[in-house]
């Protein structure tokens, strides 16, 4: 088990950030501050809540304690089965690898898209 703390925003989380959400911003400043937090955009769901919010694509990736990570093959094949590339890439970002062991938390502002899935879900409503 690591002491890092790992957090995947899926694309409502990105756009609850671009709104001011109070628990996005604290997620996004402990990134920035502490050196044992992470906090990810995956691309796909960063075009996903640009295109809902325009902006927030390059705003995020503006933000020094935001990982955005590319579509790489095992995450463009897992994508290719899914109906949405924004999960599909999200939850893909979530599971453990070689970087993040235990995996990522998902944060979102839409937990009821995730039931059933294997993630561990933060949701970010206030």
């Amino acid at each position: 088990m690591s002491d890092h703390v790992h957090i995947v925003l899926d694309d409502t989380a990105m756009i609850a950030a671009g709104h001011g959400n109070a628990i996005t911003s604290r997620l996004i400043h402990r990134a920035n501050t502490e050196a044992d937090w992470y906090l990810y955009a995956p691309v796909c769901a960063l075009v996903e809540a640009d295109r809902a919010r325009p902006g927030t694509a390059e705003h995020l990736a503006a933000l020094p304690g935001i990982m955005v990570l590319d579509l790489d093959l095992p995450g463009a094949l897992a994508v290719a089965r899914e109906e949405t590339w924004a999960a599909a890439h999200t939850r893909h970002s979530a599971q453990p690898t070689a970087e993040r062991p235990d995996g990522a938390f998902l944060a979102t502002a839409a937990p009821e898209r995730w039931t059933g899935q294997p993630v561990r879900v933060l949701d970010v409503n206030p």
